[in-house]
């Protein structure tokens, strides 16, 4: 049982602003039904468009998400916008006395939410258009938009913005503020390669076997790579009702085929990165992309 504070029970048993504002200035949108928690702020502005008036919210999720976002629209109305704008999560934190640290995320989703919200004010978003942990971002292996954890949805640029916004130093501390990491864990050291380089440790010395698949040829890497489908990706998804073929193999890009339950499968993607690609990395050299062709 989680320890909440009196204030976090109150507004959860009691949420302020449920609902829906019809004629909102700007509406903002986080979450996914299927990661677990989704948000939706709506905020009504008075008629020089300049202080918040009135704010509401719908949400889905657990009672520390509910009473963030009870707390968030109490926390906004009667501020201007510029004023809505510098407020952090760990405002709403501590305007709820405190959130257990495995809940932390919930706050984030609210200032996430309020700052789409403004987006959408100020005309940099469109109404409608849901800023959400989508598990089919295109994967950039240069940029911070490349996402990090594919269980929910997260990025680098996230994963940085949480991480400095918060002066957060663990994977465990990502986990509880954003839930990179929680799912299947595959992302993990990614993570904490994230963290390293925004406190300027350098990264650990390659290990032996690392070197040394840097240096196999394209037909050894191909034999690894089979030998690893067949003894452990291949009868794990056949259980499932699935199944993957190894196509080529190019460079650090290993291209799969998968069949069965997993071809069409919404979560084709997510079980491209989070079980086939993870796996790789972790047993075969840790610069596969694994893509589906």
């Amino acid at each position: 049982m989680w320890d909440y504070t009196d204030r976090v029970m109150d507004h959860f048993m009691n949420p302020r602003n449920v609902g829906i504002i019809e004629d909102a200035d700007g509406i903002g949108e986080v979450g996914n039904i299927n990661c677990g928690d989704a948000l939706k702020l709506y905020v009504k502005l008075d008629d020089k468009k300049e202080r918040i008036i009135d704010a509401k919210f719908q949400t889905f999720g657990c009672a520390s998400a509910i009473a963030s976002a009870s707390a968030l629209t109490e926390m906004i109305i009667g501020k201007t916008i510029g004023e809505a704008g510098k407020l952090s999560n760990q405002d709403i934190a501590n305007y709820l006395g405190a959130l257990p640290d495995a809940k932390m995320h919930c706050s984030v989703m609210g200032i996430d939410a309020l700052n789409d919200a403004i987006a959408n004010i100020l005309g940099e978003k469109e109404k409608g258009t849901t800023h959400s942990c989508s598990h089919d971002t295109v994967y950039d292996p240069n940029g911070l938009d490349r996402t990090v954890c594919h269980c929910f949805g997260i990025t680098e640029r996230k994963i940085r913005e949480i991480a400095e916004g918060n002066n957060l130093r663990t994977v465990d501390e990502i986990t509880n503020y954003s839930k990179a990491g929680g799912g299947c864990g595959g992302c993990k050291d990614e993570i904490q390669s994230i963290l390293n380089s925004i406190c300027g440790i350098n990264e650990q010395p390659k290990t032996p076997s690392q070197v040394m698949s840097e240096g196999l040829t394209n037909l050894q890497k191909i034999d690894m790579i089979q030998k690893l489908i067949e003894s452990e990706i291949r009868p794990k998804l056949v259980s499932d009702g699935g199944n993957v073929e190894l196509i080529d193999v190019d460079g650090n890009n290993v291209y799969v085929r998968l069949q069965g339950a997993c071809a069409g499968c919404p979560s084709s993607h997510v079980t491209l990165k989070r079980w086939i690609e993870a796996t790789l990395k972790k047993k075969v050299y840790p610069d596969i992309i694994v893509l589906e062709k």
